[in-house]
């Protein structure tokens, strides 16, 4: 049983409630909601309430011990698998939970499309979620018989110590490009933050990182494994490109294996390649590993037929994921490509132009909506995103339902339509709110309609 909690919106009856010092909000403000759900203990800093109460000068530290003293021993049965990089670590992450399942060993996901087990629990608000919901999960996993468990780890989740007392079997390094300067102020920043995860390693784990990236040295420990289209202890030999699919010969220990699989472009090979590592490295034999029947996460490449066009959604929101899907789609597209994008409000307003750029190079026509807006008004984010345009090849839609369906209703014949940034979100967020939208959802119903 699960019985400590951080978030007084989940607690039940004879929890114990920790008031940690939040980013926005203190979590001593929200103890009377905590008593009132049915804490039968409070810890925090001062003050004395109706139930049991333990002032301690550091709750977030009684939390950690409280985890570790209680819930460790139960981890210790499982492998932990953690992987951080700016991109590429959701595909990864949820390949590597097909692929271990497909093999009969149960494997548990949480990360940025939610909490699966054999299929989808529940959503999560952050690719990070908290250090209470974190051991949640896993003990959820534990009681149900998951000896694996895959999790996404951000480098804000890393920053924030909500990894704190928890060490992973595996690390594992995707890429590094600009994102979240915003919190992190320079790539320096950003790398550290991600090396956290390596020093979260057990004595024996093992950290695979991508030996093409130039940020690779700052993730080398003292047990590395290495992958890499062009180096690394699994090297890729060979690869063709489809529309449909991708066929790749990979090189380790002087011998060739051949896989093919249902996920197209260049980049998503890095992400098969370190599942291909990664499952090598547990132990199971690189000839015994069939990618038959796997598919990419919701809102990933995820491609819509409708005629003689496609309509393909995707969480590309860095200019480096945006490059990377417009030379995927360049080859495969007879017709034109329209893309539907905006950028997020209240941060990075640097890469804002250089995003719009990149969607007016590659794009026959551009239809700028909303992304999450958060603080900032939308006029202010179209205004740094057109800044010095001089192609007018595009237009403004604020409402991303109506950018959609003028996308849908440029299409031709043999078009591309690219609609991205918001990939398998269930919100648009503006201020304190969460306004229901999806943008597989909204294609699907406008199709039909």
């Amino acid at each position: 049983m699960f019985n400590i909690k951080s978030d007084s919106r989940r607690v039940k009856k004879g929890d114990i409630f920790v008031a940690l010092d939040g980013i926005k909000s203190n979590g001593d403000c929200y103890i009377q909601n905590a008593i009132e759900a049915g804490a039968s203990k409070i810890v925090c800093k001062n003050g004395n309430y109706d139930v049991e109460t333990i002032n301690v000068d550091s709750p977030k530290k009684y939390l950690t011990k409280y985890l570790e003293d209680n819930y460790n021993k139960y981890l210790d049965s499982i492998t932990l698998i953690g992987i951080t990089g700016t991109n590429g670590k959701t595909t990864t992450a949820f390949l590597i939970y097909q692929m271990l399942n497909k093999l009969g060993r149960k494997c548990a996901y949480i990360g940025t499309i939610g909490f699966y087990l054999d299929k989808k629990v529940s959503s999560l608000v952050n690719t990070s979620p908290d250090t209470c919901i974190l051991y949640e999960m896993f003990m959820k996993a534990y009681d149900e018989g998951y000896k694996y468990i895959v999790v996404e780890v951000s480098s804000q989740g890393l920053a924030y110590n909500r990894y704190e007392g928890i060490n992973f079997d595996y690390a594992l390094f995707t890429n590094l490009t600009e994102d979240h300067l915003d919190y992190h102020k320079t790539m320096e920043n950003y790398a550290k933050a991600k090396q956290m995860l390596f020093k979260k390693l057990k004595s024996n784990g093992v950290g695979i990182i991508n030996n093409d990236d130039k940020y690779k040295d700052y993730f080398i420990t003292d047990n590395t494994v290495t992958y890499g289209i062009y180096s690394g202890d699994y090297k890729i030999e060979d690869y063709k490109l489809s529309s449909s699919n991708t066929m790749i010969s990979v090189k380790n220990k002087g011998k060739i294996y051949k896989y093919s699989y249902p996920l197209i472009g260049k980049y998503n090979i890095y992400n098969v390649l370190l599942t291909i590592t990664l499952l090598n490295q547990l132990g199971i034999s690189l000839s015994d590993i069939d990618f038959t029947n796997i598919k990419s996460p919701d809102g990933r490449m995820d491609m819509i037929k409708y005629g003689s066009n496609s309509i393909i959604i995707d969480y590309a929101h860095t200019s480096d994921a945006m490059d990377n899907i417009y030379k995927t789609v360049r080859p495969l597209c007879k017709g034109s490509i329209i893309t539907v994008f905006g950028c997020t409000g209240s941060r990075e307003r640097e890469k804002r132009p250089i995003m719009m750029n990149l969607a007016l190079t590659n794009s026959d026509y551009v239809i700028v909506t909303e992304d999450d807006l958060h603080d900032e008004e939308f006029e202010n984010i179209v205004k740094d995103m057109t800044n010095g345009v001089t192609n007018n090849h595009y237009e403004v839609i604020k409402d991303r339902g109506k950018a959609i369906k003028k996308g849908i209703e440029k299409l031709n014949n043999n078009d591309i339509l690219l609609i991205l940034g918001k990939g398998h979100e269930e919100f648009i967020i503006v201020g304190n709110k969460n306004i229901p939208f999806n943008d597989h959802k909204e294609v699907m119903k406008l199709i039909k309609s």
